[in-house]
């Protein structure tokens, strides 16, 4: 049974891939390679197109006679956004339209969409549950609310069945090495943190240090990118065997600031890291935690792999071998 999965060649989407086709569901990777890479697409075919493409878009979906999507592609630097909004609504809003369009047109009537904890702005109340308020503080978030907004009414009006699915801090890698984290620059605390752990990179930069939380570092829920794969092969089956549509959080209700990270990191390197002070990044709320209680209602999702230690170990695993393999970001 093949699935769509656009932007298959970047980080969750590769992950999520592997677990597609342990799944028995071809995925059919649709990526420009702008971010992703193309080693990563092991497990199904890659079409390398833009999805603002609707001629090969088209011809894609009739050629696999897919039957789902998990959309992934997108622009997701919440900085970036601030200095480029034009960008990001182009490629996050206009695109996916675009990818709605032929998804309908072509008879393909579920979709998951890779929507972001981004869409509550800053929230009143920690945990944050889906049925807050949705006020975004930065373009990327926007975006998302924004697509998120349409698939409600693209469900009313056709039928669309559709999960979008608000996950916090992806983080880790595959815990067999198959694939892992590669941007270029790394805008990731985790892999910034391993990087300079590794002699890579110079001192690792600490953005905002006078946040209202108990150390004054950022407070964010991380979760293995392992997990998270597992969260949107469980919403694509519930859509593809008659389920409603839904949003939920991907989390683990638990936060963990920015110098925890470190700590965690050092202790599982066992080198001393060199953190520097360095301003807030425009857009960054001071604490982001889930409410998971309606993703582990819905799907029988429980993330297994998600503990700090844990993420920092795949991911020290996967960042030490990546020389080898000839990875580059």
């Amino acid at each position: 049974m093949p699935a769509l999965v656009t932007g298959g060649a970047g980080y969750i989407g590769s992950h999520t891939a592997k677990r597609l086709a342990q799944a028995a569901i071809e995925p059919i990777v649709y990526d420009d390679l702008s971010s992703g890479h193309d080693w990563a697409v092991q497990w199904g075919p890659l079409v390398r197109a833009d999805l603002g493409d609707q001629e090969t878009l088209r011809a894609t979906i009739a050629k696999y006679e897919i039957s789902a999507a998990i959309h992934f592609a997108a622009h997701a630097y919440v900085g970036e956004s601030m200095l480029e909004p034009r960008r990001y609504f182009h490629n996050n809003v206009t695109n996916t339209l675009t990818l709605l369009d032929a998804l309908l047109n072509a008879g393909v009537g579920c979709i998951v969409f890779s929507s972001s904890c981004a869409v509550y702005g800053v929230p009143q109340s920690i945990p944050i549950s889906e049925e807050d308020a949705k006020k975004p503080v930065n373009p990327y978030g926007e975006s998302k609310l924004f697509i998120e907004r349409a698939l409600g009414w693209y469900g009313r009006a056709y039928g669309l069945r559709w999960a979008a699915l608000r996950y916090f801090n992806a983080a880790g890698a595959d815990p067999s090495g198959e694939v892992g984290e590669v941007h270029d620059p790394e805008p990731h605390l985790i892999p910034r943190a391993i990087e300079s752990a590794l002699g890579r990179s110079p001192d690792l930069e600490v953005y905002g240090v006078d946040y209202p939380t108990p150390d004054g570092t950022a407070v964010r829920d991380y979760v293995h990118v392992s997990d998270l794969a597992d969260g949107h092969v469980a919403a694509l089956e519930r859509l593809m065997s008659g389920g409603q549509s839904f949003a939920a959080n991907l989390g683990t209700g638990e936060g963990v600031s920015v110098r925890e990270i470190i700590r965690a990191v050092e202790r599982v390197a066992g080198v001393p890291l060199n953190a520097k002070s360095a301003p807030r990044r425009p857009g960054d709320p001071p604490v982001l935690v889930a409410d998971p209680s309606r993703a582990r209602e819905l799907l029988h999702w429980n993330p297994k792999l998600s503990s700090p230690d844990s993420i920092i170990r795949t991911a020290w695993r996967w960042h030490k071998s990546k020389l080898g393999t000839g990875v580059k970001g």
